[in-house]
């Protein structure tokens, strides 16, 4: 019973196999006909053409990512203005998140700056 089973599980495994490998072929075969399919005469035109289309950008996909998808946020400089920035708002009465949104910085980046300096009360 489990033999036969074992026995299934490698056909289906070489038939996906051998579906992935058809895939790769039918994709490559596309991929090299596209710069003919929008006229381009060849491929470093064609590359050419991509490249200023998206402005210098790289794309979407190669970003860096987390886990869950998320994109990862670019690390924040923090300097003296920033500390002064965070300090006023603090004063002001605003909440950790206003202020990271305010100054285009994290939570916890907010709350490393207020305990630097001593805005934080201190745990009994």
């Amino acid at each position: 019973m489990v033999t036969d089973k074992i026995k299934t599980l490698a056909v289906t495994k070489a038939k996906v196999a051998e579906l992935e490998k058809s895939i790769a072929t039918e994709l490559n075969k596309e991929l090299a006909a596209l710069p003919g399919k929008y006229g381009f005469d060849s491929l470093a035109a064609f590359l050419s053409a991509v490249r200023s289309a998206s402005h210098g950008k790289k794309p979407a996909a190669s970003k860096a990512k987390v886990a869950g998808g998320k994109r990862r946020r670019k690390r924040a400089v923090i300097t003296a203005e920033t500390k002064a920035k965070v300090k006023s708002l603090v004063e002001a009465g605003k909440t950790g998140a206003e202020i990271a949104k305010a100054v285009g910085i994290s939570l916890p980046s907010v709350q490393n700056i207020k305990k630097d300096l001593g805005l934080v009360k201190a745990r009994k």
